[in-house]
Order: structure tokens, then C-alpha cells, then sequence
């Protein structure tokens, strides 16, 4: 067994957490990522699908032939607790990046960082709220831990709680907490960075959608 810094638990998927609303009682401290009008504050790197402010919500759709399309905000955060609602396609694949950054610091760059997951349950169950590390190695959940579950709701909005805190990163869907990940390498890599939202690429198929609302940040 190789001896590896990396301390990383998911906590049991049924736990509820009653922190994640008293967060959304609190007021003090938190700002609005998007306006509901306009995409102001954000810019896409990569990929051709589409964005648009529509209805109160930001709304993705996939292109044909297009790689994974990220729309990320521009200011950059280290510490913060992010809370978003967010409905996806059965038929897509989706998640928001954090502390994220693209190769060279360009917006051509590819896009690279950790990424909480967002995908439907179906009738097995999905990955949705465990941290994968989009073109930096995969899954930052280790795979053992990777259980599927169906605390995604299906064609609904469904609640996120997303809390960085040094090299950990905790999440919650709908209450119940789904993650409790702490990776000092990646840490070092990634301590601050945008905040990316994606549209995964579906090669030929779609036009697929994932729509995102409400979203407020609280820096720490």
C-alpha cells in the first residue's frame, strides 16, 4: 500500500444536516452569483453550448460535437459556503466547478479543477454531490465511497449546498449531506479559483438542457 496524504471521507448519505438551513435563514454575508437578468459576472470558457438568463434562471444547452462548455464566474474564491438550486436533463451530465482554473490562465485553456457532481438518479441511483477532478485525475472521491443514491430528485430543482473550507469541501443535496472530502494534495493546486458551471458534451445527441437558480455565496 502506497502511503498517499490524502484523507478523504464521505460521510453516510442518509445523515440530514440541519446546518444547511439555518444557512438559508441567514442573510448576513451572502451575495447573489446571478443577477436573474443577464449573465454579468460571468464569461464561458470552452466548449460551443449556449447560456442565457431565462425566467430567473441561468439556462445551458448543449451544441453537437462540443466538448464540456463551462460558464464561470470571473471574480475567484478560496473559502466560501455556495447554495444553488439546479434542474438537469435525465439524458445529461452536469456539475459545478470550484477553485477551478483553465491551462495557461487563458480562456481557450483547458478547464481543470475540482468538480461537484450533478447528474439524475434514474433507477439505479447516480453520483450527483461527489467531487470529481475534471482534467486533473479523475474522481477526487475515492472510488470505494462512490455509492449511488437517489437523493437527486428527477425533473425537479433540486437544493445544493456547497462548503470549501481550507482543503475540505462538504456537500449537500436536498438536506442531506452526500460529501465530507479532504484532499491536501489537490488543496495545494487548487485553493482558489472560479466558480465554472457545465455543460457536459453529448457528441451527436440532444439538445439537452441543465438550468441553475438562486444562486448565493457567503466567502469565507
Amino acid at each position: 500500500m502506497k502511503n498517499h496524504p490524502i484523507k478523504a471521507v464521505c460521510l453516510a448519505i442518509s445523515m440530514v444536516s440541519p446546518v444547511f438551513s439555518n444557512h438559508h435563514k441567514e442573510t448576513q454575508g451572502w451575495s447573489n452569483l446571478f443577477n436573474g437578468k443577464n449573465l454579468t459576472g460571468f464569461s464561458q470558457k470552452n466548449g460551443t453550448a449556449t447560456f442565457e438568463a431565462k425566467e430567473g434562471s441561468i439556462v445551458g444547452t448543449t451544441a453537437k460535437g462540443s466538448p464540456n462548455s463551462f460558464l464561470c464566474t470571473e471574480k475567484l474564491y478560496g473559502d466560501f459556503d455556495l447554495i444553488f438550486e439546479v434542474k438537469v436533463h435525465n439524458n445529461l451530465n452536469s456539475g459545478v466547478m470550484i477553485r477551478s482554473q483553465t491551462k495557461g490562465n487563458t480562456s481557450e485553456g483547458r478547464v481543470n479543477g475540482p468538480q461537484v457532481e450533478i447528474e439524475a438518479s434514474g433507477a439505479k441511483g447516480a453520483e450527483s454531490g461527489y467531487i470529481y477532478g475534471e482534467a486533473c485525475g479523475g474522481w477526487m472521491t475515492p472510488k470505494n465511497l462512490l455509492k449511488p443514491h437517489k437523493h437527486f430528485k428527477d425533473g425537479e430543482w433540486n437544493k445544493y449546498r456547497i462548503l470549501a473550507k481550507g482543503p475540505r469541501i462538504q456537500v449537500w443535496i436536498n438536506d442531506v449531506q452526500i460529501s465530507d472530502l479532504t484532499d491536501v494534495p489537490k488543496y495545494k493546486t487548487y485553493s482558489k479559483g472560479f466558480i465554472g458551471l457545465q455543460v457536459h458534451g453529448v457528441g451527436n445527441r440532444g439538445p439537452f438542457d441543465v438550468a441553475w437558480k438562486n444562486l448565493k455565496i457567503r466567502e469565507l
